[in-house]
């Protein structure tokens, strides 16, 4: 079912490896030239474009953009006690993770009587987007709103497609799964919105109805959130005018292992992964031709069974997927480096050896007890992570992701004035003296 990539024997740089290694295609530049007249049509007609868009894309117009409390609250009694405590226990451990990752303001004495002090403050309005389209995904409620509540976000709004399987109360509205997620973290501003339009509509806000009843949504200053490659395309086309946290592409999963590794546990893992999206990445590295054999075996074996049969199928046997071979475990860290996959999985001897070698990956997995599943929902990890061989330069969502390091500069005149012939120096080095002059001026006793 999976393909075969033969890397033994040959010594290969990162240029070649990425071209090697298999990966899904994700033309988010061809995917901006579609979604930039949805952009402006919600730019200009706002709420009108926004009920006709839901319309077209999701099947169903909802009653009102923004989900009445009512709505939330009735998502909530209804949820089942299991799912409830599942999702209570996924905040819990998401809290704990993301208050350690706190920044406290750091103030540096440079000279006497001159400091730079870091203060990090929050943004002041963000927008998280939750996607439903294949899945139904409480968990990214939990994994965008809790960092972006413990980083002290002062106002922030969740947007979710509208199902129109819904039925009741819900009907037109995002899965009352999801809504019950919100109503558990108390977010109270919750939108029937998806797609490229939601992104849109955080970006420029819009009014819905007119009056005293008219429902007024502001701009955001960042926007958060997986989803598919038409809300990637919308965030990078509409970058600048808000912050995004990343160009989120289909799921990925990558598996160093050795002999050590149980084949059902490996093919198990790959499945999962391959279960989001038929572009989803399922990716093992292995030196044991044995173990590779044994994971074929076992995924064939696996994959008439589950749920998701077809897509499974699909992602597994898609050019993004594939089994490697390599000569050695330390050329199995030069290849998975080289990919640095969303999600990597180590299960080798002395995993947790090997994973402190591992420089790229999103999130790394030690261990046959610490699968990729555990991260998507109760590890306290955050599972919104850098796909597409981003994480060789970019991080997760965090606390961090929200939040903004800005400088305070307080220098005093005497503090000033010793350093004053540098500035003017280097003003006049880069051809700027009226830089140097902006100092020279207040020690200047002819004025």
């Amino acid at each position: 079912m999976m393909s075969t990539i033969d890397l033994r024997g040959r010594d290969l740089g990162a240029r070649e490896l990425r071209h090697l290694l298999p990966r899904a295609e994700f033309d988010v530049a061809a995917a901006v030239e579609t979604v930039r007249p949805l952009c402006e049509d919600v730019r200009h007609r706002g709420a009108e474009a926004l009920y006709e868009l839901g319309e077209r894309f999701d099947g169903v117009r909802p009653p009102t953009l923004r989900v009445p409390a009512e709505v939330i609250t009735a998502a909530l009694d209804t949820l089942a006690p299991d799912v409830r405590a599942a999702l209570d226990e996924s905040i819990r451990r998401a809290r704990l993770v993301h208050e350690d990752q706190r920044r406290s303001t750091t103030t540096t004495q440079v000279v006497p009587g001159g400091s730079v002090t870091e203060r990090w403050v929050p943004v002041d309005r963000v927008g998280l987007y939750v996607p439903g389209g294949r899945a139904v995904y409480p968990s990214s409620v939990v994994m965008n709103v809790v960092p972006a509540q413990v980083a002290e976000v002062g106002s922030l709004a969740v947007a979710s497609p509208p199902q129109r399987e819904n039925t009741g109360i819900f009907a037109g509205y995002p899965h009352p799964t999801v809504l019950a997620a919100c109503a558990l973290l108390g977010v109270e501003e919750v939108y029937a919105v998806g797609g490229a339009q939601a992104v849109a509509a955080f970006a420029y806000g819009f009014t819905d109805g007119e009056g005293d009843d008219a429902v007024v949504a502001e701009p955001v200053d960042l926007v958060t959130g997986p989803g598919n490659i038409y809300v990637t395309a919308a965030k990078r086309l509409l970058k600048g005018l808000i912050g995004i946290d990343s160009e989120a592409g289909t799921t990925e999963i990558a598996i160093l292992a050795d002999d050590s590794a149980d084949p059902v546990h490996v093919a198990a893992d790959l499945i999962s992964q391959a279960e989001h999206d038929p572009f989803a990445a399922s990716v093992l590295v292995t030196a044991s031709t044995e173990l590779a054999d044994a994971v074929a075996t076992a995924v064939e074996r696996r994959v008439p069974a589950t749920k998701h049969a077809d897509r499974v199928r699909t992602a597994l046997t898609g050019p993004q997927s594939g089994l490697v071979l390599v000569d050695d475990l330390d050329q199995g860290l030069q290849v998975v480096n080289a990919y640095a996959a969303e999600h990597l999985e180590i299960q080798t001897d002395d995993a947790a050896a090997v994973a402190a070698r591992v420089r790229n990956a999103g999130a790394v997995f030690v261990g046959a007890f610490s699968p990729v599943s555990l991260g998507d929902y109760v590890a306290g990890s955050n599972h919104v992570l850098p796909t597409g061989g981003c994480a060789c330069h970019s991080s997760g969502l965090s606390v961090q992701s929200f939040l903004r390091g800005i400088h305070v500069v307080d220098y005093s005149r005497e503090a000033l004035q010793d350093v004053a012939h540098h500035v003017v120096a280097l003003s006049q080095a880069e051809d700027l003296p009226a830089h140097g002059e902006a100092v020279t001026a207040r020690f200047d006793d002819g004025r």
